[in-house]
């Protein structure tokens, strides 16, 4: 009877389902696939727009649309996909897979269709079926993480909220007041706190990982009370910047969490990775953070214009990590080597240039179209290299079961 019990209550092995489509087995399959293919087709139609009139977002705007689709549409896939993955990991739960995950990803690919022309099914309706997302998201992890008592996880439902809220405010800023400017501010400090958050677990944490194996001795250092200092520095920092982006304080503020940052990131020894790629970008990604700190602070003293930091960290910061963690998850959950691949390191090379470049708009308005079509067209290939190349891996390559668990 004892041997019963013990079989009934081992956890079944997460994101081994072996029946069903191979793309619904795993909440970063579909997510994650979704998210590259609708980043290149987004700018693709975004550069379109800019030069053919194309009508885009309809009585919402092109200029809205954009925003939105980069900081909304594709961003919150990339994050559905990472944290459906992530937070059985963390719980010891099992994922969303099969019917409830098609579902979800349903209701994102119906909010990119619906805020493509809104005026098909009608405003309201388009808004409502976008804004849904992220509330839907939000229970979901809420449920898992509490049912896996996993309260120091908390955190991460309280930067899902704060996108959600930033979404449903995004379009009433838009439809009411005619401008975006504040819950875009929002929704970026949001995603700088959750790269902040997930990058200081992750972060120290591959990159102790990869360097045990090459016989290092000198290490990242661990968590301590100076994490916890630039996080609480930073959500300062990021929460004056958004509601007062040219305020001194603000620029002080974020001259703080420059430094901090700065700190932090040298304490992880970034450097000593420069032999694989893959884990080499997450530091590069997370040096865009520094940057966009950086960078609020030169808006805050009028020292550099406001687009051109708000690109240091969506298309910096938010595009080159979202791609780094997509690769990273990508391959290690379908069993594939812990190993950059030429056309993986391509990619990284072509999302970091796209996000040094797109910011230049500013200090060359006389190339300004030409730095954003060159900007733009190093984002498309940088997403659509990991979709040819892991297009084929998320929807069709299991990974397969550890030999004790085969017979099952």
């Amino acid at each position: 009877m004892a041997n019963v019990e013990k079989i009934k209550r081992e956890p079944v092995p997460r994101g081994l389902l072996r029946s069903g489509p191979v793309i619904l087995s795993y909440g970063f399959r579909p997510f994650f696939l979704g998210a590259a293919v609708w980043s290149a087709v987004a700018m693709v139609l975004w550069i379109s727009e800019i030069s053919l009139g194309l009508g885009l977002g309809g009585s919402l705007g092109g200029s809205a649309w954009h925003a939105h689709e980069m900081l909304f549409g594709f961003t919150s896939a990339a994050l559905a996909g990472f944290l459906l993955t992530a937070i059985p990991n963390w719980t010891g739960r099992l994922p969303v897979s099969g019917t409830p995950l098609l579902g979800l990803f349903s209701l994102w690919l119906a909010g990119r269709l619906a805020l493509l022309w809104p005026g098909v099914l009608g405003e309201a309706a388009s808004i409502a079926i976008d804004v849904s997302f992220l509330p839907v998201l939000f229970l979901i992890c809420g449920r898992e993480i509490v049912a896996g008592r996993k309260w120091k996880d908390l955190k991460v439902l309280g930067v899902l909220f704060a996108l959600g809220a930033a979404n449903g405010f995004f379009h009433y800023s838009n439809v009411v007041l005619g401008e975006v400017s504040l819950p875009s501010r929002i929704a970026i400090g949001a995603y700088l706190m959750l790269i902040m958050i997930i990058g200081g677990r992750i972060l120290p944490s591959f990159t102790t990982n990869w360097l045990k194996k090459q016989g290092a001795t000198r290490l990242p250092a661990s968590y301590a009370r100076l994490d916890t200092a630039s996080l609480l520095v930073a959500v300062g920092a990021l929460s004056l910047w958004a509601i007062r982006p040219y305020d001194q304080i603000a620029g002080l503020a974020c001259l703080a969490a420059t430094a901090l940052q700065g700190v932090r990131l040298f304490r992880w020894r970034g450097w000593a990775t420069s032999a694989e790629p893959l884990v080499l970008i997450l530091h590069v990604a997370y040096a865009f953070v520094v940057l966009s700190f950086a960078s609020f602070a030169a808006t805050a003293y009028g020292l550099l214009e406001p687009t051109a930091a708000l690109h240091v960290a969506t298309a910096g910061s938010i595009g080159s990590m979202t791609l780094a963690v997509m690769t990273r998850a990508s391959r290690g959950h379908t069993g594939l080597e812990l190993r950059a691949s030429p056309m993986t390191m391509a990619a990284y090379v072509a999302v970091v240039l796209a996000g040094v470049l797109r910011p230049l708009t500013a200090a060359f308005p006389d190339l300004h179209l030409e730095v954003l079509g060159l900007s733009g067209a190093l984002w498309i290939a940088a997403f659509l290299l990991f979709a040819l190349e892991y297009g084929p891996v998320l929807s069709s390559k299991r990974k397969e079961m550890p030999a004790s668990r085969r017979s099952m």
